[in-house]
């Protein structure tokens, strides 16, 4: 797949993203720059996705105005390290969500394999980068139309209708992402 670019409407970001396929295993790398409620970011993230669509390990590092973090995670089994240390409270987890970049909602999208009308509640390991916040959460999954899903947080504080291109790549999160290149 081509590398792809997301602008990052709420977080002044851009975010230069690719993603390959090897015999079923993926993986995405990516590139954010950007500045928010006063913090400039620079973020590189490595993901290794299996051939379901469920994150295997992933990489982040990040630079927030010049204090530098790395957070490095490993599934073995249904149990997740995370950076040396085993994390119960992940256990049976199969998504992150990265909060600078829209990628991660690709991987439920593609792994849930919703009908239209089709809801799913899932647990992911939310990845908060500026706040160097790691903590489990709940959110819902609905596919409205071919192109088209309803993304919440449970308890519902949030919900945007997310649109997608046939590979299942956000090409607009209203307010939050947009992919400028095709």
């Amino acid at each position: 797949m081509d590398p792809i670019i997301w602008k990052g409407i709420a977080y002044n970001s851009l975010e230069y993203f690719h993603l390959t396929n090897n015999n079923g295993i993926r993986t995405a790398v990516s590139k954010i720059i950007g500045s928010f409620d006063g913090k400039l970011y620079f973020v590189s993230y490595h993901i290794t996705i299996d051939e379901e669509w469920c994150v295997q390990n992933f990489t982040i590092e990040s630079e927030v105005n010049g204090k530098k973090s790395e957070i490095k995670g490993i599934r073995n089994g249904n149990e997740w390290e995370i950076n040396g240390s085993n994390h119960p409270d992940f256990t049976n987890f199969k998504y992150i969500d990265i909060s600078l970049t829209p990628f991660t909602n690709t991987l439920p999208i593609n792994n849930l394999k919703l009908s239209e009308m089709q809801s799913r509640e899932i647990n992911v390991m939310y990845i908060d980068v500026l706040e160097n916040e790691i903590k489990p959460v709940k959110q819902k999954y609905s596919k409205i139309e071919k192109f088209e899903y309803l993304y919440e947080n449970i308890p519902k504080n949030f919900e945007a209708k997310i649109s997608i291109d046939d590979s299942g790549l956000v090409e607009n999160y209203p307010s939050l992402f947009k992919k400028i290149t095709q």
